[in-house]
Order: structure tokens, then C-alpha cells, then sequence
């Protein structure tokens, strides 16, 4: 991209972030001259459709040599700091490629995957589940860096905003929450020192060249492996009418799971708990006065191993 010429990122790529706090909309306002500077200092010619998701906008580009990658844009705070120090230390192993990075101006420039394939197109269900049981797998083994969240901190925070947030639930969902309460406050004392990738379902792998399928879009934590499988026992079948048999659904998937990562099922099932009260803390907090329809069925499905 020559250097006189002006990047413009699309306005319906941008009124995505619309409604997002002050910091995004700000970002957002300053995003084509970021995206600019930094597809001239990294020389990339933008090179194809420009995307916005629920964490930034990925510009599609050639480097000088003419490999294809992806220049992605985060709003500069600390997740995007994590997200960087954990694609850094992984280093492609079972997830796509960090090239270079800017965490000042939230920018990284990546592999390019193939965008328009997910794991959610694969029909068979335990075939799925193996992609992404053997990506953890690789993604675990990886020592964690410093400077990440952990998960002990989040932990006590969850214990922390929970009794007022309980307030806001009926009596069978209180009595729930209650019991995650109880289960959380006992996974303190061993949170584990792993390096998860947080929200690893099955539209977080794409396919790939280098690879068949590789991960994207990590939020990393450091913690217990058993906390980073309910994205993948919630994948498809919670917005899926077709779907009616959902509690084997989730059975198999974390049979799959621990078996592969070689988990003890009744501490896996209780990180999984872990899970379901931090979604509902969130919920809460966005106006829900309900535990969901799909952490119900999870919880359910498992109840017999988080006894």
C-alpha cells in the first residue's frame, strides 16, 4: 500500500462496534488511519473482503513476498495484550500464526485461514470433537507465559459478585447457582497452571493450508484443562432445533474430551461448573433474571459425575 493512498474500512463493517462503551467507539472512529499505518509500516496490499466479529475486524492481505495473511484489529486493552502473548508462545502449534504484532495499537497480523470453513461443517459429531480434543491437547502442553490472567483471580471475583447477583434469579435457579457456588469454592485450592485457550468452540477452528484445521481468536488464561471444554459440549446444538437428544450430545462430547486429555471426569465436570456460573454471572449482569435453557442442559447432563 503506497503511502500516500488512504485506508477506508467499510461504515457497516464499523457500525458493528456501534454500541459498544466509550474505548470501542473511540477505536472504532480512529480505525482506517490504525489500519493504514499499519498495513504500510508491515508493507501489505489489503486483498479481499473485510470482516468485522464480536472482537475486532480482519482485513485480508498480501505481504511483499505474496503470501497471503490477515491483518487483525482489537481494541487495545488487556485481553488483546493476552490474546498476543498467548499467539506468541503457541507459535502456530495446532493455532494460527501470529506474524507480527502492535498491542499499543491492538494490531496483529496473522496466517491467513480459510474463513468461510469452521469445524461447524463437519457433520460427524465425535469427528468434530477430535479436531478439537487434539487442538487442546497441543494448546495445553504449551508452558504459559507471564503477564496472563489467572484463573484462581477470576475464581474469587465469580465468589465475590455471585450473592448479589443471585438476587436476581427465581427459587429452582437460586438453588442451582447455590450448588455452582459451592462446587467453584472447591476448585480454589488447586486452579492449575495450564495455558487455555478460553473460548475454543467449534466456529473458533478454521480450516487451514499448513494444517487441516487450526484454532483462532484465543482468550488466554492460565488455569485447570477442564475449564476450557465447555465451549466445545455447547457448540451447535443450543441453537439447533434439530437437535433432540441434546444431553448425549453433551455426554459424548465430554467423554471424547476427557479421554483425549486424559482428565479425571468428576474434577473436568466441576471446571465445567465453573464455566456455566461465570456465563450466568455474565448473563445476570446484561439483564437475564434466568439461568439459560442450554447451562441447564449441560449441568444436567453431567450432574452424575459433579457428585
Amino acid at each position: 500500500m503506497g503511502r500516500d493512498q488512504q485506508f477506508v474500512i467499510p461504515a457497516g463493517v464499523l457500525r458493528a462496534f456501534e454500541t459498544g462503551d466509550d474505548a470501542t467507539r473511540e477505536w472504532a472512529r480512529a480505525l482506517s488511519s490504525v489500519a493504514g499505518d499499519l498495513l504500510r509500516e508491515w508493507e501489505l496490499r489489503p486483498d479481499g473482503v473485510i470482516r468485522s466479529g464480536q472482537a475486532g475486524v480482519l482485513v485480508p492481505a498480501r505481504r511483499t513476498d505474496g503470501t497471503q495473511a490477515a491483518l487483525k484489529l482489537q481494541v487495545p486493552r488487556a485481553e488483546t495484550t493476552a490474546a498476543i502473548l498467548g499467539l506468541a508462545r503457541w507459535d502456530g502449534r495446532g493455532i494460527v500464526r501470529l506474524l507480527d504484532s502492535d498491542p499499543d495499537r491492538g494490531g496483529m497480523l496473522l496466517e491467513r485461514l480459510h474463513g468461510d470453513r469452521t469445524l461447524e461443517a463437519v457433520e460427524d459429531d465425535d469427528s468434530a470433537v477430535h479436531v478439537i480434543g487434539s487442538l487442546l491437547a497441543r494448546l495445553h502442553s504449551t508452558p504459559a507465559p507471564d503477564g496472563l490472567p489467572r484463573i484462581e483471580v477470576i475464581l474469587a471475583g465469580m465468589l465475590d459478585d455471585a450473592p448479589v447477583a443471585i438476587r436476581s434469579l427465581g427459587g429452582e435457579d437460586r438453588s442451582r447457582l447455590h450448588r455452582w457456588m459451592r462446587t467453584v469454592a472447591e476448585l480454589e485450592a488447586e486452579p492449575g497452571n495450564h495455558l487455555l485457550h478460553w473460548d475454543l468452540h467449534y466456529g473458533n477452528v478454521l480450516a487451514a493450508d499448513r494444517e487441516p484445521w487450526l484454532a483462532i481468536d484465543p482468550e488466554p488464561l492460565v488455569g485447570d484443562p477442564g475449564f476450557d471444554l465447555w465451549p466445545a459440549l455447547d457448540s451447535g446444538w443450543s441453537t439447533d432445533d434439530t437437535v433432540t437428544d441434546e444431553h448425549r450430545v453433551v455426554r459424548r462430547r465430554f467423554d471424547i474430551l476427557t479421554e483425549m486429555l486424559g482428565l479425571d471426569r468428576r474434577r473436568a465436570a466441576a471446571w465445567t461448573v465453573a464455566r456455566l456460573l461465570q456465563n450466568t454471572l455474565w448473563d445476570i449482569e446484561d439483564g437475564h433474571s434466568a439461568i439459560s435453557a442450554s447451562a441447564k442442559t449441560v449441568d444436567d447432563a453431567l450432574a452424575s459425575f459433579d457428585a
